[in-house]
């Protein structure tokens, strides 16, 4: 398969350890203005940080930009793992629904990335999971502002993969995206990751990769998205051509030991409400 945007090392890294990180992908000079304007949406002042009255916040999308457009490279990037642009479900969109850390944990000791450090999960709340689910084939990191040391980057769990990829493969009647336990393959990990970088860098990860929050000591708001890009179809894992699979399938396939995998769910696709699954939850533990 050949590759438009990205180098053969840069694919190579993305089989190895899941993710690739691209730098200077879109105007920074826009996502100052964007994420300044997520202050004033909150009531804060940036010059402030006394105002800064919650540590975490998630915005909902207001705005949104066409990544085709607005970040090419990106898009090139995202059509190569996943096979070519026929495979990915367009338009890809980018809104602003921040999540911005403003201090997460800054009253507490700093925790390096570690099984103790602890919140790792799988995205990925709007669906039932299955080893070739189509709703998230890659999950992106788009980092709005920069992010230093200590700042509130993402951690990420580099050799995840291949546990989460054994779990759905062993589990095909499907898993629930809330009580599935993917977090709890931590402990089989290594290779912790922290997430550092400036602001129009993206990080495009596997969709099996555990990740999770961390504190944020540095003092600045730290401003990320992290939206998925879907696949038209199932990710397939026996194709007749070895050349067509696409670097996300290789991954799964490099995790599971095999060449290729006739894969055959036994359950039911259908999505989640996890907006109702939250509040049933709150109700019966508030009862």
């Amino acid at each position: 398969m050949g590759y438009t945007t990205l180098s053969p090392e840069e694919v190579q890294h993305f089989l190895d350890y899941g993710f690739v990180h691209l730098t200077n992908c879109f105007d920074t000079n826009f996502a100052a203005q964007s994420t300044s304007a997520a202050f004033e949406r909150l009531g804060y002042r940036e010059d402030d940080p006394t105002t800064w009255e919650q540590p975490i916040i998630h915005l909902p999308n207001k705005e949104y930009v066409d990544v085709k457009e607005f970040a090419p490279k990106v898009y090139g990037a995202i059509c190569d793992l996943l096979g070519g642009e026929d495979r990915v479900q367009t338009p890809v969109r980018w809104g602003d629904g921040y999540i911005i850390n403003f201090k997460l944990g800054a009253d507490r000791e700093w925790i390096a990335p570690s099984p103790e450090s602890g919140g790792w999960h799988k995205d990925g709340d709007f669906f039932w999971h299955f080893l070739d689910s189509s709703e998230q084939g890659l999950l992106l990191i788009v980092v709005w502002r920069d992010i230093e040391p200590r700042g509130g980057g993402t951690f990420m769990a580099c050799d995840s993969i291949k546990p989460v990829a054994e779990y759905l493969n062993n589990n095909r009647e499907g898993l629930h995206p809330f009580e599935g336990g993917f977090g709890n393959f931590i402990h089989e990990c290594k290779d912790f990751r922290e997430l550092t970088g400036k602001a129009g860098d993206v990080v495009i990860m596997h969709p099996f990769m555990l990740h999770a929050s961390s504190q944020n000591h540095s003092g600045k708001a730290r401003f990320i998205t992290n939206p998925p890009v879907a696949l038209k179809e199932p990710m397939n894992f026996n194709r007749d051509n070895m050349e067509d699979f696409s670097p996300v399938e290789l991954a799964v396939l490099k995790a599971l030991g095999v060449e290729r995998l006739d894969f055959q769910m036994e359950g039911e696709r259908r999505r989640f409400d996890a907006k109702a699954y939250r509040e049933a939850r709150a109700q019966k533990q508030n009862s």
